[in-house]
């Protein structure tokens, strides 16, 4: 893939401060005459192709609206923003060799990581190695950032992570257990870094708050599998009463397809920590109601007009409702501006993280009024972390329900504690 380039349409500047989207599809960066100011590279390695291609398509889109928001409101100093982005297939080893084509070749001064875990890891090397400032957007794995081993001072998380979804996971699950008395358990999850972590932290606060909740069961097929038979006949043969998955992108929506052919979800309880992303959900021809699933996006949770009005100017980009990778990137697009605002638009890492660190940013996705980069082990928290039930029609995900950050934080602060990490 090649530079991609931001700017056109009007925004109102009360809807940039704002953080609100406008809704024209973006055609490119306006050009930058040789007397302006030079643009500030920023390079993107994700995937863009292939069965998870969604992963990077939409969070390149959101990065695109924030750019094309923040130079419309006078850059950075003058100073526009540029989105130079690279297709890594999906392979770690073309992730970190992208990275290190974008610092070294494409002059890319700051790097959003729109990789999935697999790829992350690859990134955040290259990141000690080169240590321009690095934002993981995509990657859930609790270690990449709850790991004091792996701490690099320039990269920071601006997503999700496995620990804080499964504090609320473990919450919500354990409270459905008890009503309906699901004692029996399966898991269905890829087989890779994030998928056994995520399934390992939400089946032990599962544990932790429903002692009744026992595993009978583990299925681990192939990331990007094509065929989910053996694995939903395992679960047949099984019967357990209830599952968990951290399926996710397309291949979540195969296996509740293929799942559906058997009537798998018939009488079985489903748990899934991917399931909330809009596109995901509107893919699956035959949504079963009653599904549980983690919040990944939702334009009414949290129910602020700048959320919705971010997910009419994303579906103007994109043509569909946002993804969670693409709020995820649109934050780190905020945190970015703000951070080079305040170096007064140095870009070298080191003075870039040290303003990151602490920082509280007001944004549309906050639960309550801003997402904290948080300095110990930079990462985010503040961001929505709630569960809910499917429904067959828009919104396709109600009755969501959180857990109290304080919460969170004190209860991964005992498992860091029992990691080793803190």
């Amino acid at each position: 893939m090649g530079t991609k380039r931001t700017g056109a349409r009007a925004v109102s500047r009360r809807q940039v401060l704002g953080g609100l989207a406008a809704g024209a599809a973006i055609t490119g960066f306006p050009h930058i005459a040789g007397a302006q100011a030079k643009a500030i590279r920023v390079g993107m390695p994700t995937i863009l192709s292939g069965r998870v291609a969604i992963l990077g398509t939409s969070g390149r889109a959101a990065v695109q609206l924030a750019f094309r928001q923040i130079n419309e409101a006078g850059g950075i100093g003058g100073r526009t923003l540029e989105l130079v982005d690279r297709d890594s297939k999906g392979r770690p080893d073309e992730a970190a060799k992208v990275t290190r084509d974008l610092i070294n070749n494409d002059g890319c001064e700051i790097i959003i990581d729109g990789e999935a875990s697999s790829g992350a890891f690859a990134v955040h090397e290259v990141i000690r190695d080169l240590p321009v400032l690095c934002l993981h957007t995509c990657s859930e794995t609790s270690s990449l950032s709850a790991d004091p081993k792996l701490h690099v001072k320039t990269a920071f998380r601006c997503a999700r992570q496995g620990i804080h979804d499964a504090v609320a996971g473990g919450t919500y699950a354990a409270r459905i257990a008890k009503e309906k008395g699901l004692k029996r358990w399966m898991t269905c999850s890829p087989d890779y870094a994030y998928g056994r972590d995520n399934t390992a932290e939400f089946l032990e606060f599962a544990k932790i708050f429903e002692p009744s909740v026992e595993v009978v069961d583990q299925v681990w097929p192939k990331l990007f599998a094509p065929d989910y038979t053996e694995s939903i006949t395992k679960i047949l043969q099984v019967k357990p009463q209830a599952i968990y998955s951290a399926l996710w992108g397309g291949d979540l929506v195969a296996f509740i397809e293929q799942s559906n052919l058997y009537r798998l979800f018939a009488n079985i309880g489903f748990f899934s920590g991917g399931l909330g992303d809009p596109p995901v959900l509107t893919a699956i021809k035959q949504l079963p109601p009653g599904l549980n699933t983690a919040y990944r996006y939702n334009r009414n949770y949290p129910a602020k007009p700048a959320n919705a009005a971010f997910a009419d100017g994303f579906a103007g980009i994109a043509k569909h409702e946002p993804t969670n990778w693409a709020w995820q990137c649109y934050t780190a697009c905020l945190f970015i501006a703000e951070a080079l605002k305040r170096t007064n638009g140095s870009t070298e890492g080191a003075r870039l993280a040290a303003e990151l660190k602490g920082m509280k940013l007001a944004a549309p996705f906050a639960v309550d009024d801003a997402i904290t980069m948080r300095d110990t082990d930079h990462t985010i928290i503040g961001y929505p972390v709630a569960w809910g039930r499917t429904v067959p029609k828009a919104p396709y995900v109600e009755d969501f329900s959180g857990v109290d950050w304080a919460k969170i934080v004190e209860l991964e602060t005992q498992w860091k504690k029992g990691k080793g990490y803190a």
